[in-house]
C-alpha cells in the first residue's frame, strides 16, 4: 500500500505541474485519471484492431472475387474448346462431301466431253464406213490367217457397223433415229407443246375446238335443270350430250373467259403496275357489278387484275385489264371481237363489253363459249388463273394484307362425284341467263372434257348440273380401266 500511494504521488506531480504551488490530489482524483488514460489506450487499440480487421476482410474479398472470375474464365474457355471438338467433325463430313460432289461433277464433265468425242469418231465411222466394210471383206481371207488380226479386224467392223443417226434435238438416251420409243416420245412432245404453247403476249398455235354430234349424242338426264347444255370430249372432237347448244344466250360473266384470255395475249409482263380509276369504280358501281374489291387510286399488279377477273368475276378488275391492255374498253371489245372472228365464232358470237353486262348485241351460245374456254385453257397463264380455287392479291396502301378471293364454283363442287376432276371454272348470271357456268375436267380415263350450262335456277343448282353431265357422259372407274387396257 506504501508503494502504491508514492506512485500515486509522483503521478500527482506530473499531473499538477510545478507551477510554485504545490496541489495535493486525492486519491480518487489519482485514481480517476489513471482510469481515464487506461481506457483510452484500450480504446484506441480496438479501433486499430478493427481497421486492421476491416482491411483484411476486404483484402480476402478481393481474393474471393479474383478466385471467382478465374474460375468462370475456365468454365467459358472449357465450353469453347466443348463447342471447337463438336463442331470439328461436322466441319470435316461437310468438307469432304464438298470435295466428293466436286470430283463427281468434273467426273461427269470429263465423261460428257468424252461422249462428245466418241459421238464424232462415230460420225467419222460412219461416213467412211461402206469403205471400210469393203476393205474388210476383201482382206478377210488374209486376216483370218492371224487370230490377233482376226479379233481385231472384227471390233472394227462392229463399230464401222453401228449405222446410228442420233436425234440431239431428243436428248433421251437410247433414243435414235427410228427408234420407236424415240418417235412415240416426240409425238408426246408434240401434244404437250400444243397444250402450253403461249403463256403471255401472243396467240397460241393450238387449232381452235371444233366438235360435232353423231349418233351417239344423247340429251342431258331429266334431273338437269338448266335448259342449255353441252358436254364435249375434248380429244376426240365429239358432242356427248347437248340441250339447245346452239341457241342464242346472254353469255354474263363466262364473257371474262374470252376477257382474260385476249388480255394474256396483249400483255406480257403481269408483275406491271395499275391504277383503278374512279371511272372504273363508276362504271361497276352504276351497273350493280360484282368486284374485287380494288379502290379508287390503288395501284394494284396487272396478274390481280386477271385473278380478280375470274375467281370473284370482279367488274373492277375486268375493267382494268381492258384499259390497261387496249386504252379503253371499247378498243378493248374489238380485240374481243377480233378474237372471235380467228375461233371462227362471229356468225353466232358477239360482245360489246368485256364484263357481261346484258346488251341485245352481246350474244354467244353454249357451244361457243366452250371453244372460248378451250382456247382459254391452251394458255397456260390463263389456265393457271382459271384453275385457282384461291387467291391473296398483292399489298397495297389500302390492303396492306391484300384482298382473299375465291372460285367458289371449284371449292363448292371439288367434294362432289363427278368421275374424275372440275380444273378449271367460270361461272356468269344476268336475269336473261339465269346461272351459267362453264367447266373444264379430267376423267379417270385421262382425257379432258368441257361441260357448259345456261338457264339454271339458283348457283348451287347450276352446279349440280354440272355434277350430273360429269357422272351421265364421263367413264366412271370400270370406263377408265378399260381405256387404260
Amino acid at each position: 500500500m506504501d508503494n502504491d500511494l508514492e506512485f500515486m504521488d509522483v503521478n500527482a506531480d506530473d499531473v499538477g505541474g510545478n507551477d510554485g504551488n504545490d496541489i495535493q490530489l486525492s486519491a480518487e482524483e489519482i485514481a480517476a485519471v489513471l482510469a481515464d488514460t487506461y481506457m483510452g489506450s484500450v480504446v484506441e487499440t480496438e479501433q486499430i484492431g478493427e481497421r486492421d480487421s476491416e482491411e483484411e476482410e476486404q483484402a480476402e474479398r478481393g481474393r474471393s472475387l479474383r478466385r471467382q472470375q478465374r474460375i468462370q474464365q475456365m468454365k467459358r474457355k472449357k465450353r469453347q474448346q466443348e463447342r471447337m471438338r463438336k463442331l470439328l467433325i461436322p466441319c470435316v463430313v461437310a468438307f469432304v462431301i464438298c470435295v466428293f460432289m466436286a470430283g463427281t461433277g468434273i467426273r461427269n464433265l470429263v465423261r460428257k466431253h468424252g461422249n462428245r468425242q466418241n459421238m464424232k469418231g462415230m460420225e467419222i465411222v460412219n461416213a467412211s464406213g461402206l469403205k471400210d466394210q469393203e476393205s474388210d471383206e476383201s482382206d478377210s481371207g488374209e486376216r483370218s490367217s492371224d487370230g490377233k488380226e482376226s479379233e481385231d479386224s472384227t471390233a472394227d467392223r462392229v463399230v464401222s457397223n453401228k449405222d446410228i443417226s442420233y436425234n440431239n434435238s431428243l436428248n433421251v438416251a437410247g433414243c435414235y433415229v427410228g427408234n420407236a420409243v424415240a418417235d412415240g416420245l416426240s409425238d408426246d412432245i408434240a401434244q404437250l407443246g400444243t397444250l402450253f404453247v403461249q403463256t403471255l403476249g401472243g396467240n397460241s398455235s393450238a387449232l381452235p375446238l371444233n366438235a360435232t354430234a353423231d349418233e351417239a349424242t344423247s340429251l342431258p338426264d331429266s334431273e338437269v335443270v338448266s335448259e342449255n347444255g353441252i358436254f364435249i370430249d375434248v380429244e376426240a372432237g365429239r358432242i356427248l350430250g347437248q340441250k339447245d347448244a346452239g341457241a342464242r344466250i346472254s353469255p354474263a360473266s363466262m364473257t371474262k373467259i374470252l376477257t382474260v384470255l385476249v388480255a394474256a395475249e396483249h400483255i406480257t409482263d403481269p408483275d406491271d403496275t395499275f391504277e383503278i380509276t374512279a371511272d372504273i369504280v363508276d362504271y361497276s358501281f352504276a351497273n350493280q357489278c360484282s368486284n374485287a374489291g380494288f379502290e379508287v387510286g390503288e395501284k394494284v399488279t396487272v396478274r390481280d387484275l386477271f385473278y380478280g377477273t375470274v375467281l370473284p368475276s370482279g367488274a373492277d378488275a375486268a375493267l382494268g385489264l381492258a384499259v390497261y391492255a387496249a386504252g379503253s374498253q371499247e378498243a378493248f371489245v374489238d380485240l374481243m371481237n377480233e378474237k372471235i372472228d380467228a375461233l371462227g365464232l362471229s356468225r353466232t358470237s358477239h360482245f360489246t363489253n368485256c364484263i357481261g353486262l346484258y346488251d341485245e348485241n352481246h350474244y354467244s351460245t353454249v357451244y361457243d363459249v366452250a371453244v372460248m374456254l378451250k382456247a382459254a385453257c391452251d394458255n397456260s397463264f390463263c389456265r393457271e388463273v382459271l384453275s385457282a380455287h384461291t387467291y391473296t392479291t398483292s399489298a397495297t396502301e389500302q390492303h396492306p394484307e391484300g384482298i382473299t378471293i375465291s372460285n367458289w364454283f371449284l371449292r363448292r363442287i371439288e367434294d362432289k362425284d363427278t368421275h374424275g376432276e372440275v380444273l378449271c371454272a367460270k361461272t356468269g348470271y344476268v336475269v336473261q341467263s339465269g346461272n351459267c357456268a362453264a367447266s373444264l375436267s379430267a376423267g379417270k380415263d385421262g382425257r379432258e372434257y368441257i361441260c357448259v350450262t345456261a338457264h339454271s335456277s339458283s348457283t348451287w343448282r347450276c352446279i349440280y348440273d354440272h355434277v350430273a353431265l360429269c357422272q351421265q357422259f364421263m367413264p366412271g372407274d370400270e370406263g377408265a380401266v378399260l381405256t387404260e387396257v
